[in-house]
Parts: structure tokens; C-alpha cells; sequence
């Protein structure tokens, strides 16, 4: 399969015609903060500059823009990292950050000030954070993460698979990827190989049904027909999938290509964002609209990542009590409990 040439930097979309000539000035500032990089498939999927997908990938000067309550590390990644590239936030798993790069840079990332800085994890820094696993067997999940892991070779991918697997109780290992959707044609069969067999769960990130072409059907049909378990993880984008039109069309969509969806993210505190974020009430309104639209089975659980590194929860009743005026109790899985304001619109 032949692959697509990325854009990287103002100057490429410019050229490809994803921002006006005129506008190229006012956005260097953006691009001296945050890294740009579109890949082809996504050019591809565009239909129109201001699109669901077009409005992922190709920068805003809305993105200059830092409130108050945006973070550098919105979801509290350095707090609960015990060795390098390592996160130790729950019991039973751990997030293994194997590389910082990614094949497409979302203007909404929560770690948008770290990726495209370092690269894959350096060899000795990666065998510390497996020793970590090692000896701690509370650690059932490992879940690799970064950046996108498939951005690795499948050669470097099956050897971290056979790692992974000499570590008995570790039961499952998943990973979070773009690449199926963004670059299906990193898909191939070594990859599947190195994948197949290994305990693997693959959670594959799309937004929107119009991101998923006939090659990245063809490339989640790969892992599936392999006996791969796919999941799926959204975020609720304002401007984007914030009706539930949209978010049911995904849903459908991503099941029959056997997909199951797995969940839809509020949008985290990143900074430069807010045009993104949405209202806890307005995404527990959309939840509640698919319910009787679509079965069970195509319904994902809305959750928050409370800011500061507490922990993901479900955006229903137990979890999330509004107390008027935007500002809502949150209560984490120890039963903790904290503020969370949404921002003003």
C-alpha cells in the first residue's frame, strides 16, 4: 500500500490549500507553540476547509488563546510517574508512553506540549519502566501510549509484544492509536503479525465518521479478521461531534466495522482548547439523546479526566453533581471528592 505524503508546518497547508496564503502570518505563533503535521489520508477525508475534519488537524489562532484553567499536564502524567515513560495511576495498570511521536498532531491534545519533543523511549529508560512492571505484580494492564505506538516498527512493536509477555500477571496489554484511521497504510501484515496472539487490545481514536475511508476500513478489517479485540476512544469536540447525529453516525459506523465503542472523553483542560471544550451538562445531554436512538451496545461511557491527575470517571449522576453556576462535585473511584468549574462560554 502506497503511503501518503504527510504536511507538515504552516507553510505545507498553505500550499495544499488547508489555510489561506493571508492567514499564514497571524498563525506562525501557533506553530512556534505546538507542533503541526497532517497526514495524507487525513488531506484525503477533507471535503471542505472548515470541516469535522479539517478542524482537527489544521490550526486555529484560537489556539493562542490560554485560559486560566488550562495546564500543561492537564491529566497529571508526571505526578504518578515512578521511572521515566512510565504512569502509575491505578492499581492494576499502567500507562507506558513508548514514543512522544505521532503520525498527526490534533489541535485538542492533552499532551500537546510534549509530543514531537523526544521521540521513541530511550532503550535504557524502557527497560526500567518493564523492570517496574516487573516486580510489581498488582500490574495486570499495561497500556502503551504516547504519542502512538504504531508509529514504531512492527520489528520494534513484536519485540516489546515478547517483552510484555514474559511478565505473567500481566493479563492484557493495550494500545491507543490514531494509526488504523490517520495512516492505515502503517497497517500492514507485519504489523497484524507482531499484534496477533499477544494479549493485545487495540483502542483506535476517531472522532468522526468521515475520518474513516475505505482504507482505514480495510485496515481495522485487518486487525479484526487477525482476532484482534478493537475499542474505541472519542473526544467531544465542540464545532465537531457535538450533536448526537453526529456522534450516532461514528457509532454505527465504527460497530460495523467492528469497533466497539469504548469511550467519549470530555474535552481535557489542555491549553489553547477552549474552543473545543463543550459543558459536562451539554455532553450528558448528548448521552442521553443516543439512549433509544441506538442500542446499548453502540454507547460508550462519557467520561471526565479530573484535572490534576485523580483519575477518569463516568459524567453520570454518582460521579458528576452539579451544583449550579457551572461548578460541579466531582467524586473520583477512591471516593474523593473535588470541584470542577466548567469554563465559560
Amino acid at each position: 500500500m502506497t503511503e501518503q505524503r504527510a504536511i507538515n508546518g504552516v507553510a505545507e497547508m498553505v500550499a495544499t490549500g488547508l489555510v489561506p496564503g493571508d492567514a499564514a502570518d497571524a498563525l506562525r505563533p501557533v506553530e512556534e507553540a505546538f507542533r503541526i503535521r497532517m497526514t495524507g489520508a487525513m488531506r484525503g477525508a477533507v471535503a471542505t476547509p472548515d470541516d469535522a475534519v479539517a478542524r482537527q488537524f489544521v490550526p486555529s489562532v484560537a489556539e493562542l488563546t490560554i485560559r486560566d484553567e488550562e495546564l500543561g499536564d492537564p491529566i497529571g502524567d508526571d505526578f504518578h510517574s515512578p521511572v521515566k515513560g512510565l504512569t502509575h495511576r491505578y492499581p492494576d495498570r499502567v500507562i507506558l508512553h513508548v514514543t512522544k511521536t505521532c503520525e498527526v498532531y490534533c489541535r485538542f491534545c492533552f499532551r500537546r506540549e510534549a509530543v514531537g519533543e523526544e521521540g521513541t523511549l530511550p532503550a535504557p529508560d524502557l527497560m526500567a519502566a518493564l523492570d517496574y512492571v516487573a516486580v510489581n505484580p498488582a500490574i495486570r494492564e499495561v497500556i502503551l501510549t504516547g504519542g502512538d505506538p504504531l508509529v514504531l516498527s512492527a520489528r520494534r512493536i513484536k519485540g516489546l509484544m515478547e517483552r510484555l509477555s514474559l511478565i505473567a500477571h500481566v493479563d492484557v496489554v493495550r494500545i491507543h492509536t490514531r494509526i488504523p484511521v490517520v495512516a492505515p497504510e502503517k497497517v500492514t501484515a507485519e504489523m497484524v503479525a507482531a499484534l496477533r496472539g499477544a494479549r493485545v487490545w487495540v483502542v483506535v481514536h476517531t472522532n468522526h465518521a468521515q475520518e474513516i475511508g475505505v482504507a482505514a476500513e480495510a485496515a481495522l478489517a485487518r486487525l479484526a479478521d487477525a482476532g484482534i479485540p478493537l475499542l474505541s476512544q472519542s473526544v467531544l469536540l465542540r464545532g465537531i461531534n457535538d450533536s448526537v447525529a453526529a456522534l450516532e453516525e461514528l457509532f454505527r459506523k465504527i460497530m460495523r466495522l467492528r469497533v466497539k465503542p469504548y469511550y467519549l472523553h470530555h474535552c481535557d483542560l489542555a491549553k489553547g482548547t477552549g474552543h473545543f471544550r463543550t459543558t459536562i451538562a451539554e455532553g450528558q445531554a448528548l448521552m442521553a439523546g443516543l439512549r433509544g436512538r441506538v442500542s446499548g451496545t453502540l454507547i460508550p461511557t462519557y467520561v471526565l479526566d479530573i484535572p490534576g491527575g485523580f483519575g477518569k470517571v463516568p459524567l453520570v449522576r454518582d460521579h458528576a453533581e452539579p451544583l449550579g453556576g457551572g461548578l460541579w462535585r466531582i467524586t473520583d473511584w477512591r471516593g474523593g471528592v473535588h470541584e470542577y468549574r466548567d469554563p465559560a462560554r
